[in-house]
């Protein structure tokens, strides 16, 4: 499983509405890809589709999908917005990752 805050929730909601997708209906497609100053590199993309092998979650009120590859890193992660000094954007809270960059947009195992 997969949470979003309710900072995220309103950020995908306002940027998924912006991008012309319907928050109620399509998905925040969220993977992992080798790559990053860690190893491992977070993906976050909407998307209209579900293709086989995905998982699919809901919570607080966002559809997340996810492949089956990349959900073995990321289960129990919380998605989170950040609007703070370091940056602006997605954060993931992943209690799995043992490892993070500074920018933590790549982890490592």
């Amino acid at each position: 499983m997969i949470k979003v805050s309710e900072i995220a929730k309103k950020k995908v909601v306002e940027l998924m509405t912006e991008d012309g997708f319907d928050p109620q209906v399509d998905f925040v497609r969220v993977g992992v890809k080798s790559g990053g100053c860690s190893g491992l590199s977070y993906d976050l993309k909407f998307d209209k589709e579900n293709k086989e092998g995905d998982k699919v979650f809901e919570d607080n009120g966002i559809k997340i999908i996810v492949d089956k590859k990349s959900f073995l890193y990321l289960v129990g992660t919380t998605l989170e917005y950040s609007g703070g000094l370091n940056g602006t954007g997605f954060v993931f809270n992943n209690p799995n990752a043992q490892r993070t960059c500074g920018c933590g947009e790549s982890f490592s195992l």
